[in-house]
């Protein structure tokens, strides 16, 4: 994510005790986290009406129930509220096409706060002008899921390790076999796809049980706990050295396929394969056709090309598959943090500082 600075609008606001920056809170927001939002930024004005937004069924619910339905009355009053404010918390209903409807309805406003970390592809499907996007700015809640999703891709490369799909097998069929090696974490090299604030995580983790670290960059710097860095020219060459493969890359032109047949063939036969990121960084066809050969010993995937995953899907039975329903970064602090991401990003707002994880509106990234 870029940081880039605030929209000229923010950069000369200085709200008064009578002249708050008003937001409007579009997405479901518990009367808590409203109270602390305003208390840490006193120059900030939450406008919301807790009956026009869905009750939500667990932390970070932003979806909300999905029984939900405003009468067409209470539809109005909710489009007045975003039509009515300066900033957008949240997307409305999590539905790009509200949010062009929310983008063009309010010419004042100048800035929307996505609560997902990858959301370009939201601002993207909205299908907003040239001149829109350089009027509103878009941010992402990159960062706050780091610590849950580096969690899970380290239970992903562990389960490869241990070769967890042969243990659960015997022990459906009350099998005790002979014993065997098992891998261990220490004596691999797990190559990162994305070194963003994901990756980084993972990456430290990883350090911390002693494997080899290889991430792929454009850019060739070094980063902390990653022991080598690849140009993406060498991607084929570095995935063939790598015992397992972590993806955290987010959902672009650029990234879409990219792991692909070819890609999976280079790695060595019984990898590991972990999808933190998005579905579609991964030719699911390919990936499906891998697992049934066994040349990749285990996928781990929290996200799927499309979502939800299609029950026809072969990836639901494959015994060398793990599959979460894009649930593992999910955390009961979430909502929480994001707020307080906001509070931040709210703070440089007015004081006409740069915004953290703006999104770039030409890779929506």
């Amino acid at each position: 994510m870029q940081q880039t600075p605030a929209p000229a609008a923010g950069r000369h606001a200085n709200p008064s005790a009578s002249h708050k920056l008003r937001v409007a809170v579009a997405t479901p927001l518990s009367e808590t986290l409203c109270a602390m939002i305003e208390a840490r930024e006193p120059r900030l004005e939450l406008i919301r009406d807790q009956a026009l937004l869905p009750p939500m069924r667990h932390p970070a619910d932003f979806a909300g129930d999905p029984s939900f339905q405003r009468s067409a009355e209470a539809q109005a009053r909710f489009e007045a509220l975003l039509a009515d404010a300066e900033v957008l918390y949240g997307i409305p209903d999590l539905d790009p096409a509200a949010l062009a409807r929310a983008v063009a309805a309010n010419p004042r406003l100048r800035w929307v706060h996505l609560m997902a970390a990858g959301g370009g592809g939201q601002v993207k499907a909205a299908q907003l002008s040239r001149e829109q996007l350089e009027r509103v700015a878009f941010t992402t809640s990159a960062g706050v899921h780091g610590g849950p999703l580096a969690e899970y891709a380290l239970f992903g490369v562990l389960a490869g390790a241990k070769q967890l799909p042969r243990v659960q097998a015997q022990q459906r069929a009350h099998h005790w076999s002979g014993r065997w090696a098992m891998g261990q974490v220490s004596e691999q090299t797990v190559l990162l796809l994305g070194l963003g604030g994901i990756g980084r995580e993972v990456a430290r983790k990883l350090s911390l049980l002693g494997a080899r670290v290889i991430g792929v960059s454009r850019h060739g710097r070094a980063v902390e706990h990653v022991d080598e860095i690849v140009a993406p020219e060498a991607l084929h060459a570095a995935a063939a050295r790598a015992d397992a493969v972590v993806c955290s890359l987010p959902g672009t032109a650029a990234t879409e396929g990219l792991v692909n047949a070819d890609f999976l063939a280079a790695l060595p036969p019984g990898a590991t394969f972990v999808n933190v990121g998005r579905g579609t960084v991964v030719d699911e066809p390919a990936l499906i056709e891998a697992l049934r050969t066994e040349h990749l010993g285990l996928a781990v995937l929290d996200v799927t090309a499309s979502e939800p995953l299609a029950a026809d899907s072969p990836l639901w039975d494959l015994p060398n598959v793990l599959l979460t329903p894009h649930t593992a970064a999910l955390n009961a602090a979430e909502d929480r943090l994001i707020a307080e991401l906001f509070v931040d990003n709210a703070r440089r707002y007015l004081d006409g500082e740069p915004l953290r994880n703006r999104v770039d509106t030409v890779e929506f990234y």
